[in-house]
């Protein structure tokens, strides 16, 4: 079910017809924006994050601005039809502009051709679309991070961890390192350069590697649980380092640990990739060994920013090429934690 967030009353009385966009030489300032967003998974704990900081932002933008935005907000449930869908229903509410977190990046092109009818600007944010398709009209955007970036960042924390106890952490003393790998989405641009370039920046780094297992959770908790439980009845404290494309699954490797009943001084390494609220706390009470910072609030602040430029017709935000906001990753490790989490909210 639709929710319709709307931060002025005034916002129902002020709708854009069809497709509408303010006109070059209109000067005076729109009463209301309208902005139809739309995710891939509304349970995705970093998406969560993100569209929290999105329309926190926008109501503190609201207020000092005078300028009332009113949010269209649906989650496609994991379907790039019902996605579809839901962007020809924001056209036809009258939307300014489009948010758009592709379910399927490889398919964007239905999107595209509705938005690009209707005159409309697309900006799309944290699952990068093929290059092609971005390039396809000046309307479309992207706001997100590099994922080669995410990937090699962790390889280097695990390199870092083993240079400085690599006895604790190589139980059997080989000068090997085994370890797991918990993937996103099958075919998922992030999850494979996340899981190719994690291992190349680690083999880079001097350590030696072999694969234990390498299985798909889905960027789910619950999935990635099973998955550990299973390799621990087979490899058992074999595994030296838990390699996770997100914090979640690494969270749910950790939940396997505990339901094991192993101790924590044996647990591997463990290492995620977002920086969520749950995995900056994993790191900052030692249950996790690292993440790599994924800046939530720093893409709901470009998303916000270039949705309402957009919109509103105003100059656009410093862009990369014209078409990108991107936002850098950050390595995080217990010894750098304080730094960005404190008292439950990270800083």
């Amino acid at each position: 079910m639709r929710r319709v967030l709307s931060f002025c009353a005034a916002a129902a009385l002020c709708c854009l017809p069809l497709g509408a966009c303010l006109p070059e030489s209109d000067t005076e300032a729109p009463r209301t924006i309208r902005i139809g967003v739309t995710v891939y998974d509304q349970y995705d704990t970093f998406i969560k994050e993100l569209m929290d900081s999105f329309v926190g932002r926008a109501q503190a933008r609201e207020q000092a601005t005078g300028v009332a935005i009113t949010i269209m907000r649906e989650s496609a449930a994991g379907s790039q039809e019902t996605q579809n869908n839901q962007v020809e229903s924001f056209i036809e509410a009258g939307c300014d502009v489009l948010c758009v977190n592709l379910v399927d990046r490889m398919d964007a092109s239905v999107i595209i051709d509705k938005a690009e009818a209707a005159g409309l600007p697309i900006v799309f944010f944290n699952r990068e679309l093929v290059e092609e398709d971005l390039q396809r009209s000046d309307r479309l955007y992207y706001v997100g991070a590099d994922a080669l970036e995410s990937g090699r960042m962790q390889g280097e924390i695990a390199a870092m961890l083993c240079r400085e106890r690599g006895e604790q952490i190589d139980k059997n003393g080989d000068e090997v390192y085994q370890y797991v790998m918990l993937e996103g989405e099958a075919g998922h641009q992030d999850a494979v350069v996340r899981t190719e370039y994690t291992v190349k920046a680690a083999t880079a780094a001097g350590l030696r590697l072999e694969r234990l297992e390498d299985e798909i959770a889905n960027w789910v908790r619950a999935q990635a649980e099973t998955k550990m439980t299973q390799w621990l009845e087979v490899h058992g404290d074999a595994i030296e380092i838990v390699f996770a494309n997100n914090d979640d699954m690494a969270l749910g490797a950790i939940d396997a640990l505990k339901r094991a009943g192993i101790p924590s001084g044996d647990w591997p390494v463990i290492l995620g990739i977002d920086g969520t609220k749950a995995g900056l706390e994993a790191v900052m009470l030692g249950k996790m060994s690292g993440t790599v910072l994924n800046d939530s609030d720093g893409q709901a602040k470009g998303l916000l920013e270039l949705s309402c430029a957009l919109a509103t017709r105003e100059q656009l935000p410093p862009l990369q090429g014209g078409k990108y906001i991107r936002l850098p990753y950050k390595i995080i490790t217990p010894g750098n934690i304080s730094e960005f989490y404190q008292g439950g909210f990270p800083l």
